[in-house]
C-alpha cells in the first residue's frame, strides 16, 4: 500500500468533517473517534458522532455529529525512544 502524502482536516459548522490521511481507524463510538493519520494519532470528540464514509485505500474518511475537540499526539511507534517523560525530566 503507497503512503499517503496529502493530509487534511475541513469541519464545517463543527457538524462534518472530511479528513484526509488515514491510515487505521482505532476505535470509534457516539463520543470519539480514535485513528492514526500520516501525521499521528487523531482523536477526535463530540457527540453524536458516526463515520459516513470510510476508504483506507484513499485514506479518506467523513464523519458527521457535533465535534468539540480534535488533538494530535505523535504515533507510539514513530515517537519511541525519542521523548521522555515528566519523571525522568524531574531526576535529570
Amino acid at each position: 500500500m503507497e503512503e499517503h502524502v496529502t493530509h487534511s482536516l475541513v469541519v464545517s459548522g463543527r457538524k462534518q468533517l472530511v479528513l484526509q490521511g488515514v491510515l487505521h481507524v482505532d476505535s470509534f463510538d457516539e463520543t470519539e473517534i480514535n485513528l492514526e493519520t500520516n501525521m499521528g494519532i487523531l482523536s477526535l470528540k463530540g457527540e453524536g458522532l458516526h463515520i459516513t464514509q470510510l476508504s483506507l485505500e484513499t485514506g479518506s474518511l467523513t464523519a458527521e455529529g457535533f465535534f468539540s475537540s480534535f488533538q494530535y499526539t505523535e504515533s507510539k511507534v514513530k515517537g519511541k525512544g525519542k521523548g521522555k517523560g515528566l519523571l525522568s525530566k524531574i531526576l535529570k
